[in-house]
Protein backbone atom coordinates (compact mmCIF):
# COMPACT_ATOMS: atom_id res chain seq x y z
CA UNK A 1 0.00 0.00 0.00
CA UNK A 2 1.34 3.68 -0.88
CA UNK A 3 2.44 5.18 2.10
CA UNK A 4 1.17 9.22 1.81
CA UNK A 5 4.49 10.38 3.73
CA UNK A 6 7.01 11.52 0.95
CA UNK A 7 9.92 12.23 3.30
CA UNK A 8 10.52 11.37 6.78
CA UNK A 9 12.83 13.39 8.86
CA UNK A 10 13.80 12.69 12.15
CA UNK A 11 16.59 14.09 14.47
CA UNK A 12 18.64 14.15 11.06
CA UNK A 13 22.34 16.38 11.69
CA UNK A 14 24.92 17.15 9.40
CA UNK A 15 28.38 18.74 10.73
CA UNK A 16 31.37 20.18 8.89
CA UNK A 17 34.47 19.69 11.32
CA UNK A 18 32.97 21.89 14.21
CA UNK A 19 30.20 23.86 12.71
CA UNK A 20 26.89 21.85 12.82
CA UNK A 21 25.03 22.90 9.26
CA UNK A 22 21.78 21.07 10.13
CA UNK A 23 21.05 20.28 13.81
CA UNK A 24 18.79 17.33 14.62
CA UNK A 25 16.04 18.63 12.65
CA UNK A 26 12.73 16.29 12.28
CA UNK A 27 9.63 16.98 9.80
CA UNK A 28 7.35 15.09 7.53
CA UNK A 29 6.16 16.17 4.02
CA UNK A 30 2.99 14.44 2.56
CA UNK A 31 2.71 13.28 -0.80
CA UNK A 32 0.91 15.10 -3.45
CA UNK A 33 1.70 18.38 -1.50
CA UNK A 34 3.82 21.12 -1.98
CA UNK A 35 6.61 21.85 1.10
CA UNK A 36 8.16 24.85 1.29
CA UNK A 37 11.52 24.74 3.22
CA UNK A 38 12.27 28.53 3.97
CA UNK A 39 15.26 29.75 5.79
CA UNK A 40 17.81 32.88 5.41
CA UNK A 41 20.92 32.59 3.55
CA UNK A 42 23.50 29.68 5.67
CA UNK A 43 20.16 28.37 7.42
CA UNK A 44 20.84 24.91 5.86
CA UNK A 45 18.47 24.56 3.46
CA UNK A 46 20.87 23.01 0.82
CA UNK A 47 22.60 20.92 3.08
CA UNK A 48 19.47 19.35 3.84
CA UNK A 49 18.64 18.83 0.47
CA UNK A 50 21.64 17.44 -0.29
CA UNK A 51 21.55 15.01 2.41
CA UNK A 52 17.42 13.89 1.04
CA UNK A 53 19.09 13.47 -2.70
CA UNK A 54 21.42 11.29 -1.15
CA UNK A 55 24.53 13.57 -2.56
CA UNK A 56 25.77 14.10 1.35
CA UNK A 57 25.74 11.79 3.97
CA UNK A 58 24.18 13.01 7.55
CA UNK A 59 26.27 13.08 10.36
CA UNK A 60 23.42 11.41 12.71
CA UNK A 61 19.72 10.78 12.71
CA UNK A 62 17.70 9.01 10.29
CA UNK A 63 15.82 10.38 6.50
CA UNK A 64 13.40 8.29 4.54
CA UNK A 65 12.32 9.61 0.66
CA UNK A 66 9.33 7.55 -0.27
CA UNK A 67 10.00 5.04 2.24
CA UNK A 68 13.40 4.55 1.22
CA UNK A 69 16.43 4.96 3.46
CA UNK A 70 18.94 8.24 2.41
CA UNK A 71 22.29 6.23 3.51
CA UNK A 72 21.29 2.40 2.12
CA UNK A 73 19.12 2.81 -0.65
CA UNK A 74 20.25 5.96 -2.07
CA UNK A 75 19.84 4.92 -5.80
CA UNK A 76 16.77 3.33 -5.61
CA UNK A 77 16.12 6.93 -4.26
CA UNK A 78 17.27 8.59 -7.24
CA UNK A 79 15.59 6.53 -9.31
CA UNK A 80 12.47 8.55 -8.19
CA UNK A 81 13.60 11.60 -8.10
CA UNK A 82 14.17 15.25 -9.62
CA UNK A 83 16.43 17.23 -8.67
CA UNK A 84 16.91 20.99 -9.53
CA UNK A 85 19.67 22.76 -7.87
CA UNK A 86 21.15 26.29 -7.85
CA UNK A 87 23.62 25.45 -10.49
CA UNK A 88 23.76 25.19 -14.03
CA UNK A 89 24.18 21.38 -14.71
CA UNK A 90 24.08 20.55 -18.27
CA UNK A 91 26.54 20.83 -21.17
CA UNK A 92 27.39 24.56 -22.43
CA UNK A 93 28.08 23.24 -25.75
CA UNK A 94 24.65 21.70 -26.53
CA UNK A 95 21.69 23.48 -28.40
CA UNK A 96 18.51 23.60 -26.00
CA UNK A 97 16.26 21.22 -27.33
CA UNK A 98 19.67 18.59 -28.12
CA UNK A 99 20.17 19.31 -23.81
CA UNK A 100 16.83 18.39 -23.06
CA UNK A 101 16.82 15.16 -25.41
CA UNK A 102 19.91 13.80 -23.69
CA UNK A 103 18.84 14.38 -20.45
CA UNK A 104 15.97 12.39 -21.17
CA UNK A 105 17.56 9.96 -23.34
CA UNK A 106 19.91 9.42 -19.61
CA UNK A 107 16.82 8.69 -18.16
CA UNK A 108 15.75 6.15 -20.24
CA UNK A 109 12.52 8.37 -22.00
CA UNK A 110 11.81 6.59 -25.22
CA UNK A 111 12.50 8.81 -28.54
CA UNK A 112 8.75 9.49 -29.01
CA UNK A 113 7.92 10.10 -25.56
CA UNK A 114 11.21 12.86 -25.59
CA UNK A 115 9.94 14.48 -28.57
CA UNK A 116 6.06 15.05 -27.32
CA UNK A 117 7.36 16.20 -23.79
CA UNK A 118 10.40 18.25 -24.84
CA UNK A 119 7.90 20.26 -27.93
CA UNK A 120 5.34 20.63 -24.96
CA UNK A 121 8.01 21.90 -22.21
CA UNK A 122 9.51 24.27 -24.72
CA UNK A 123 5.99 25.68 -25.41
CA UNK A 124 5.07 25.84 -21.84
CA UNK A 125 8.51 27.34 -20.58
CA UNK A 126 8.17 30.08 -23.64
CA UNK A 127 11.47 28.72 -24.97
CA UNK A 128 10.51 28.40 -28.60
CA UNK A 129 12.58 31.88 -29.40
CA UNK A 130 16.14 29.82 -28.21
CA UNK A 131 15.12 25.92 -28.70
CA UNK A 132 18.15 25.96 -30.97
CA UNK A 133 20.66 28.39 -29.59
CA UNK A 134 23.88 27.35 -27.74
CA UNK A 135 23.27 26.70 -23.21
CA UNK A 136 26.44 29.16 -23.19
CA UNK A 137 25.09 31.85 -25.56
CA UNK A 138 21.65 31.73 -23.24
CA UNK A 139 20.73 34.43 -20.61
CA UNK A 140 20.37 33.81 -17.03
CA UNK A 141 16.93 33.52 -16.91
CA UNK A 142 16.52 31.41 -20.30
CA UNK A 143 19.52 28.92 -18.33
CA UNK A 144 17.40 28.72 -15.54
CA UNK A 145 14.11 27.93 -17.62
CA UNK A 146 16.36 24.94 -19.19
CA UNK A 147 17.51 23.94 -16.05
CA UNK A 148 13.82 23.50 -14.43
CA UNK A 149 11.97 22.17 -18.02
CA UNK A 150 14.80 19.43 -18.94
CA UNK A 151 13.72 17.92 -15.37
CA UNK A 152 9.66 17.16 -16.53
CA UNK A 153 11.30 15.45 -19.60
CA UNK A 154 11.66 11.88 -16.99
CA UNK A 155 9.11 10.35 -14.26
CA UNK A 156 9.55 11.50 -11.13
CA UNK A 157 7.18 10.97 -7.80
CA UNK A 158 9.06 13.52 -5.95
CA UNK A 159 10.79 17.00 -7.16
CA UNK A 160 12.98 18.81 -5.33
CA UNK A 161 13.26 22.81 -6.34
CA UNK A 162 15.98 24.82 -4.51
CA UNK A 163 15.46 28.14 -6.03
CA UNK A 164 13.81 27.24 -9.35
CA UNK A 165 12.63 31.06 -10.45
CA UNK A 166 15.92 33.00 -9.79
CA UNK A 167 16.32 35.32 -13.16
CA UNK A 168 13.06 34.90 -14.10
CA UNK A 169 10.50 37.69 -14.96
CA UNK A 170 7.09 38.06 -13.28
CA UNK A 171 5.12 36.56 -15.82
CA UNK A 172 7.65 33.52 -17.05
CA UNK A 173 7.89 32.96 -13.04
CA UNK A 174 3.93 32.65 -12.40
CA UNK A 175 3.64 30.41 -15.60
CA UNK A 176 6.21 28.00 -14.00
CA UNK A 177 4.63 28.06 -10.83
CA UNK A 178 1.27 27.11 -12.36
CA UNK A 179 2.79 24.71 -14.05
CA UNK A 180 3.94 23.00 -11.03
CA UNK A 181 0.41 23.22 -9.54
CA UNK A 182 -0.55 21.01 -12.38
CA UNK A 183 2.14 18.96 -12.15
CA UNK A 184 0.95 18.64 -8.01
CA UNK A 185 -2.46 17.76 -8.78
CA UNK A 186 -1.16 14.92 -11.35
CA UNK A 187 0.29 13.11 -7.78
CA UNK A 188 3.63 14.94 -7.96
CA UNK A 189 5.17 16.14 -4.79
CA UNK A 190 7.47 19.46 -4.29
CA UNK A 191 10.12 20.33 -1.82
CA UNK A 192 10.68 23.72 -2.60
CA UNK A 193 13.28 26.73 -1.46
CA UNK A 194 12.93 30.29 -2.66
CA UNK A 195 13.73 33.26 -1.34
CA UNK A 196 10.67 34.71 -2.54
CA UNK A 197 8.10 34.81 -0.25
CA UNK A 198 5.41 35.53 -2.47
CA UNK A 199 5.77 32.45 -4.54
CA UNK A 200 5.78 30.70 -1.23
CA UNK A 201 2.55 31.97 -0.52
CA UNK A 202 0.80 30.99 -3.60
CA UNK A 203 2.13 27.58 -4.00
CA UNK A 204 2.85 26.02 -0.89
CA UNK A 205 0.46 23.99 1.40
CA UNK A 206 2.49 23.54 4.21
CA UNK A 207 6.16 25.81 4.48
CA UNK A 208 8.72 24.42 7.52
CA UNK A 209 11.16 27.70 8.24
CA UNK A 210 14.93 26.92 9.37
CA UNK A 211 17.03 29.13 10.66
CA UNK A 212 20.97 28.43 12.32
CA UNK A 213 20.74 24.79 10.91
CA UNK A 214 17.52 24.01 13.27
CA UNK A 215 13.17 24.22 12.22
CA UNK A 216 11.52 27.05 13.91
CA UNK A 217 7.92 26.62 12.97
CA UNK A 218 6.28 23.88 10.50
CA UNK A 219 2.83 25.07 9.40
CA UNK A 220 0.48 25.93 6.09
CA UNK A 221 1.02 29.66 4.85
CA UNK A 222 -2.26 30.83 6.25
CA UNK A 223 -1.26 29.78 9.81
CA UNK A 224 1.94 30.97 9.73
CA UNK A 225 0.46 34.75 8.72
CA UNK A 226 -2.23 34.47 11.42
CA UNK A 227 0.02 33.29 14.14
CA UNK A 228 3.08 35.44 13.78
CA UNK A 229 2.63 37.71 10.77
CA UNK A 230 1.92 41.01 13.57
CA UNK A 231 2.65 43.64 11.27
CA UNK A 232 -0.24 45.24 9.19
CA UNK A 233 -0.23 47.27 6.56
CA UNK A 234 -2.74 50.03 4.59
CA UNK A 235 -2.74 49.72 0.58
CA UNK A 236 -4.08 52.80 -1.30
CA UNK A 237 -4.51 54.16 -4.61
CA UNK A 238 -4.63 57.98 -5.61
CA UNK A 239 -7.10 58.44 -8.66
CA UNK A 240 -3.81 60.42 -10.19
CA UNK A 241 -1.29 57.29 -10.36
CA UNK A 242 1.71 58.16 -8.03
CA UNK A 243 3.05 60.93 -6.04
CA UNK A 244 6.28 61.83 -4.30
CA UNK A 245 5.04 64.64 -2.65
CA UNK A 246 2.61 62.28 -1.10
CA UNK A 247 5.32 59.47 -0.39
CA UNK A 248 7.21 61.93 1.41
CA UNK A 249 3.80 62.51 4.01
CA UNK A 250 2.86 59.18 4.68
CA UNK A 251 6.42 58.54 5.40
CA UNK A 252 6.59 60.86 7.76
CA UNK A 253 3.09 60.00 9.44
CA UNK A 254 3.66 58.39 12.98
CA UNK A 255 3.45 54.72 13.33
CA UNK A 256 4.44 53.87 9.42
CA UNK A 257 7.47 51.89 9.25
CA UNK A 258 7.97 51.42 5.63
CA UNK A 259 6.41 52.62 2.61
CA UNK A 260 6.50 50.75 -1.00
CA UNK A 261 5.15 51.05 -4.14
CA UNK A 262 3.48 48.12 -4.94
CA UNK A 263 3.92 46.40 -8.81
CA UNK A 264 -0.17 48.04 -9.82
CA UNK A 265 0.68 51.82 -8.99
CA UNK A 266 -0.99 51.56 -5.61
CA UNK A 267 1.19 51.86 -2.13
CA UNK A 268 1.39 49.64 1.04
CA UNK A 269 2.43 51.44 4.26
CA UNK A 270 3.38 49.33 6.59
CA UNK A 271 2.05 50.11 10.10
CA UNK A 272 0.86 48.19 13.46
CA UNK A 273 -1.58 51.12 13.76
CA UNK A 274 -3.09 51.29 10.88
CA UNK A 275 -6.54 52.37 11.80
CA UNK A 276 -4.75 55.58 12.69
CA UNK A 277 -2.57 55.73 9.74
CA UNK A 278 -6.26 55.80 7.49
CA UNK A 279 -7.10 59.26 8.56
CA UNK A 280 -3.42 60.79 8.18
CA UNK A 281 -2.96 59.46 4.63
CA UNK A 282 -6.75 61.09 3.94
CA UNK A 283 -5.60 64.42 5.27
CA UNK A 284 -2.19 64.24 3.33
CA UNK A 285 -4.07 63.64 0.05
CA UNK A 286 -6.32 66.05 0.71
CA UNK A 287 -3.51 68.72 1.10
CA UNK A 288 -2.04 68.10 -2.02
CA UNK A 289 -5.13 68.22 -4.01
CA UNK A 290 -4.83 64.25 -4.22
CA UNK A 291 -7.71 61.75 -4.96
CA UNK A 292 -7.41 58.08 -2.50
CA UNK A 293 -9.41 55.70 -5.12
CA UNK A 294 -9.09 53.21 -2.68
CA UNK A 295 -7.75 52.39 0.86
CA UNK A 296 -8.02 49.13 3.05
CA UNK A 297 -6.13 47.44 5.51
CA UNK A 298 -4.26 44.04 4.12
CA UNK A 299 -3.32 41.25 6.11
CA UNK A 300 0.34 39.98 7.26
CA UNK A 301 2.06 38.76 4.51
CA UNK A 302 3.99 35.46 4.98
CA UNK A 303 7.36 37.73 4.67
CA UNK A 304 5.65 39.55 7.65
CA UNK A 305 5.73 36.19 9.17
CA UNK A 306 8.67 35.03 8.02
CA UNK A 307 10.86 38.05 9.74
CA UNK A 308 8.85 37.91 12.45
CA UNK A 309 10.16 34.13 13.27
CA UNK A 310 13.56 35.04 12.49
CA UNK A 311 14.23 38.28 14.55
CA UNK A 312 12.16 36.66 17.33
CA UNK A 313 14.85 33.61 16.86
CA UNK A 314 17.58 35.52 16.77
CA UNK A 315 16.87 37.33 19.84
CA UNK A 316 16.23 34.44 21.89
CA UNK A 317 19.78 33.51 20.75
Amino acid sequence: MKSDIAISVSDLEKRFDQKTAVDRISFETRSGEVFGFLGPNGAGKTTTIKMLTTLLRPSSGKATVLGLNVVSEGRKIRERIGVVQQQDSFDQGLRTETSMDIYGFVWGVPKEVRKRRIDDLIQRFGMQEFRKTPCADLSSGQRRRLQVAREFVHDMDLLFLDEPTVGLDAIVRRNVLDFFKERVKGGLTIFFTTHILEEAEYLCDRIAVINHGRIIQVDSPQNLKRRFGSTKAVEFSLLEGTSAALEEKVRALEGVSKLAQEQSGSYRATTSKPEAVIPGIYRAAEGLRLTISSIYIAEATLEDAFISLVTDEETRK
